[in-house]
C-alpha cells in the first residue's frame, strides 16, 4: 500500500475545483484533485458560460448583496482569459465579449435607475437602433436593447484548457472504494493523509459529507429544465427582461458547424419548467420564442431538453445564496460556488483559509498517484440521441 500526504486534496473536478487546484499549485501547495466521473462533472458542463457581473441580479430594481458580491468577477475572468490572471485561460474560447438585455416593450422606470447607478456605470449601455445586432436589427423589433460588458465563454473549451494544465494532478476514483478513517482516507491500495480536504463536488458533496460523518453544512438543490434547439439560427447571447429579478428567457448560442447554431435556453423558462414533461417544456419554449421574437422562423429546427440541478448551500426558504460558500469543520472544507463566475473568489477564499491555518506552501511537486486520469465531460447536446 502506498501512502501520500498532500497539502490539499480537492474532491470535485468542476470549474471551481479546477480553478482552486491551479491557484493552489501556483502558490506552491502540493494539491491533488479527485473526480468520480469526468472533469466538468454535471453542473459545470451544463452551464451557459455566462460570466455574471451582477446586472442580472439588479433587475429587481436595486443593488443588493448578490450584485455587490459578484460585481468584480467579470474583470477577474477577463484578465484570466487574456493571460494576465492568477489562472491562465488565454487559450479558452470566448463565445461573446458581451451579452444583451432586451425588453419586448416598455422597460420599467426603476431599471433605468439601476442601470444609471454607480455600480452599473460602464457595465450597461443602451444601444441605438443602428447598433442593434441580429436578430434585433429588423423593423419587427420594437423593444429596447442594452449591451452588458459581461463575457460568455465556451465551457467545453474552458474546461479543456484547465484540464491541460491540471491533468497531472487530477485523478479518477471509484466512490465505492473510498474509505474515510481518522487521519486520512483510503482508495483501494492507496492511502492519502492530506493536511486539508476541500469538498467541491457540487451535488456529490452530500455523499462526501456523509462519508466524513458531517451533518453540516446542509445542501439544497434548485432544479432547472433547460431547452436546446439547433438549426440555421443567428448567434445570440441575451436575456429578455421579465416582471421579476429572473430574466423571462436567457439565450446563449454554440456553433455546431455547417452554418448550424445551437440555442441553449434558461431563465424563468427553465426554472418554471421543472414540473413539465420534455414535450410540454418544448411547447412552452416554442410559445415563448414566438411571442418574444415573432419575426423569426422557428420551424425546421431540432429540439431537446435537459434536466439539471444546481447544488448550493442550504438557505432559508431555499433562496439562492448571495455569494459562494466555504465552510466546514476541522481539516475538511466544504464549498459550493453558487455561480460559475464565483470560481475565482472561491479559490481566493480557500487560499486565505490555508494561510490562516498556518499551512505554508513548500513548493514541492505533488505526488503521483496510482489512479487513472479523468476524461473531459461531454456537452449536454452532444449526448442527445433524438431531436424532436
Amino acid at each position: 500500500m502506498s501512502t501520500h500526504q498532500p497539502d490539499l486534496l480537492i474532491f470535485g473536478g468542476g470549474i471551481a475545483g479546477l480553478w482552486t487546484l491551479l491557484r493552489a499549485r501556483r502558490a506552491g501547495y502540493q494539491a491533488l484533485l479527485l473526480e468520480s466521473t469526468a472533469l466538468g462533472g454535471l453542473q459545470s458542463i451544463a452551464s451557459q458560460g455566462i460570466i455574471h457581473g451582477g446586472t442580472k441580479y439588479a433587475l429587481k430594481g436595486g443593488v443588493g448583496k448578490s450584485t455587490q458580491a459578484i460585481a468584480g468577477m467579470p474583470g477577474i475572468w477577463r484578465d484570466a482569459l487574456a493571460g494576465r490572471g492568477d489562472v491562465d485561460l488565454s487559450a479558452a474560447r470566448v463565445l461573446s465579449p458581451h451579452q444583451h438585455l432586451w425588453s419586448s416593450g416598455g422597460i420599467r422606470s426603476s431599471l433605468a435607475g439601476v442601470f444609471a447607478s454607480k455600480l452599473m456605470q460602464g457595465k450597461v449601455a443602451s444601444l441605438a437602433r443602428a447598433q442593434f445586432p441580429p436578430p434585433f436589427d429588423v423593423p419587427g423589433f420594437h423593444g429596447r436593447l442594452y449591451e452588458l460588458q459581461e463575457p460568455v465563454v465556451d465551457v467545453s473549451s474552458l474546461l479543456r484548457v484547465m484540464m491541460e494544465q491540471a491533468l497531472p494532478a487530477c485523478y479518477r476514483y471509484d466512490p465505492k472504494k473510498l474509505q474515510v478513517e481518522d487521519g486520512g482516507l483510503q482508495i483501494g491500495q492507496l492511502r492519502l493523509q492530506p493536511r486539508r480536504v476541500l469538498l467541491a463536488a457540487g451535488e456529490g458533496n452530500a455523499g462526501l459529507l456523509e462519508r466524513w460523518g458531517m451533518e453540516l453544512p446542509q445542501m439544497q438543490k434548485r432544479p432547472l429544465h433547460m431547452v436546446m434547439l439547433k438549426g440555421l439560427l443567428p448567434a445570440m447571447y441575451a436575456h429578455c427582461l421579465g416582471a421579476s429579478a429572473i430574466p423571462r428567457l436567457t439565450i446563449t448560442s454554440y456553433p455546431l458547424g455547417d452554418d448550424e447554431m445551437l440555442w441553449y435556453l434558461g431563465g424563468q423558462l427553465a426554472e418554471e419548467g421543472v414540473t413539465r414533461t420534455p414535450a410540454e417544456q418544448i411547447a412552452v419554449a416554442k410559445s415563448e420564442l414566438a411571442k418574444l421574437l415573432p419575426w423569426m422562423d422557428f420551424s425546421r429546427l431540432g429540439w431537446a431538453t435537459l434536466e439539471i440541478s444546481r447544488a448550493e448551500v442550504a438557505s432559508p426558504g431555499g433562496k439562492r445564496p448571495d455569494d459562494c460558500y466555504l465552510g466546514g469543520e476541522g481539516r475538511v472544507m466544504v464549498a459550493w460556488p453558487t455561480k460559475l463566475a464565483f470560481a475565482p473568489r472561491l479559490g481566493d477564499l480557500v487560499l486565505q483559509e490555508l494561510g490562516q491555518e498556518g499551512l505554508k506552501p513548500e513548493r514541492e511537486e505533488a505526488p503521483t498517484l496510482s489512479l487513472p486520469h479523468p476524461p473531459l465531460a461531454s456537452l449536454p447536446w452532444e449526448k442527445v440521441d433524438t431531436w424532436s
